[in-house]
């Protein structure tokens, strides 16, 4: 299949920034906002067309392994900001790193996540300094830290000014003053700051970003994917394993209808995208242990909204954002986000609607143990009986996975 891995990532940016929004309280687009100045240096560089491809690529993936690292070191999220200033947070960096080893870049670079916040001094997490930093994890590091910082989606003269003056005084210290000295020229062309502000910036960027066509098998697109299932379920600890579970029932599944291997492929992705909507939903509802009152209720049933929004702009993904967005629709149309009703819904929607339920239900929860089989199988039926699910999908599932 065509699937063009930037085009994916500047697709799913936005609930990316999610995370960064709900853990370090940055402003929305950050993340479009780094991959943009980081691209404007890239270009002033003269890096190589595919080379900054991958700037863009890596400024969108930087903080990939934040929500493991959080995960691994059970992180309260109403204490982030102690842990954001302690030495385990450059364990994201670690995680991030190693997360992208199997992505399809189009150069060969190492550790550009990994050292994304060294200073140019060498105070860093791994104190490495000086030019011994990749050029393109400095320029990351120069974006990411400005915009943390001053915030600059809107800058007025008077930030302006405060931003110049500072980067001035990091000439050899936080940052490369060839960088600063490249920054000062970019910001002062027109139009650059307005490109920054969020009615702009998604324009602003795919207007820069190079064009080049990258052709890729269904099965390489599923090793990426992995990848994001693993960031969507590290989000809450309610849901470690559900995305991959939920994956692995689908293939199982699959093989018992004798699908053919490419949809049986594009289902799989399906599954490990389901709720990647999620990452837009605060942790606070997420990882809420008491029932969830009637607003918190109605944010979170936004998540298929997301995931729809995210998946449903990338070519070759027409059937996979279907599939993985109605995966909370119902047979008699009291589902969302679209209120879908039977005729509306495809044997692969209803397919991963139900096996979504028989996962959730069969999965452990900090709040709950497993059910059996026989436990899920029985809320199955009655939700077929009731018309909310497929009759015949619920018998089948019975069937594949009785003796398991």
């Amino acid at each position: 299949m065509e699937f063009k891995f930037n085009d994916f990532l500047m697709s799913i940016s936005t609930v990316l920034d999610f995370i960064e929004i709900d853990i370090l309280s940055v402003e929305t687009n950050h993340l479009k906002r780094v991959a943009y100045v980081s691209l404007k240096l890239a270009q002033y560089f003269d890096l190589t067309i595919k080379e900054q491809i991958d700037t863009v690529s890596f400024s969108i993936l930087h903080d990939n392994g934040l929500t493991q690292t959080l995960l691994d070191n059970k992180v309260r999220y109403d204490n982030l900001k102690e842990f954001y200033l302690r030495e385990s947070f450059k364990e994201h960096c670690i995680i991030g790193e190693r997360n992208i080893r199997s992505f399809p870049f189009l150069t060969k670079h190492k550790n550009i996540i990994k050292y994304h916040h060294e200073t140019y001094d060498g105070k860093g997490f791994f104190k490495v300094k000086g030019i011994d930093i990749p050029l393109i994890a400095q320029f990351i590091a120069f974006a990411d830290y400005i915009d943390f910082v001053f915030k600059y989606k809107k800058v007025d003269d008077e930030k302006k000014e405060k931003l110049i003056k500072y980067i001035k005084e990091q000439k050899n210290k936080r940052f490369n003053p060839k960088i600063i000295d490249a920054f000062l020229k970019i910001s002062n062309k027109d139009g650059f700051w307005e490109s920054l502000r969020d009615d702009n910036i998604e324009d602003s960027l795919k207007s820069e970003v190079p064009s080049y066509e990258q052709k890729m098998d269904i099965d390489e697109v599923l090793k990426i994917m992995n990848i994001f299932s693993k960031i969507i379920d590290s989000k809450s600890q309610f849901t470690q394993k559900h995305s991959d579970g939920l994956a692995e029932k689908i293939h199982i599944m699959c093989e018992s209808y004798n699908y053919d291997h490419n949809e049986k492929m594009k289902l799989v992705i399906a599954g490990k995208l389901h709720d990647i909507g999620k990452l837009a939903i605060p942790i606070q509802i997420l990882d809420k242990p008491k029932k969830l009152d009637d607003e918190e209720i109605s944010i979170m049933k936004k998540h298929s909204y997301y995931t729809h929004k995210c998946l449903s702009n990338i070519d070759g993904f027409d059937d996979v954002a279907r599939w993985a967005s109605n995966h909370h629709e119902k047979l008699n149309g009291s589902g969302y986000p679209k209120g879908l009703k039977a005729d509306e819904l495809d044997f692969n929607s209803r397919l991963v609607a139900c096996l979504d339920i028989y996962q959730a239900l069969t999965e452990e929860r900090p709040y709950k143990k497993p059910f059996s089989h026989k436990e899920a199988i029985g809320i199955l039926e009655t939700m077929a009986l009731n018309n909310e699910i497929d009759s015949d999908i619920t018998i089948d599932i019975d069937e594949v996975f009785k003796c398991g």
